[in-house]
């Protein structure tokens, strides 16, 4: 979770089912409270991993993955 200008920013994965956007984490904001959503394909996020995993040397996986939620957020 990140705060950015006094708001919380935070990357969540979801599961698209059945026309409904559902989180795969508990979320826990007051009922009623409108955010505001990227969505971002999954596969095509793992697409990139493997492209640039590697380039600047060996890396872990993890390290990878935390670089590209950091990226999101902005």
């Amino acid at each position: 979770m990140v705060y950015l200008l006094g708001g919380m920013v935070r990357v969540i994965r979801i599961r698209y089912e059945n026309g409904v956007l559902k989180p795969l984490e508990k979320l826990e904001f007051e009922e009623g409270k409108e955010l505001l959503i990227r969505i971002i394909d999954i596969e095509e996020r793992r697409r990139m991993l493997r492209r640039y995993k590697g380039i600047l040397g060996p890396v872990d996986e993890r390290v990878l993955e935390e670089a590209l939620e950091e990226i999101e957020i902005l």
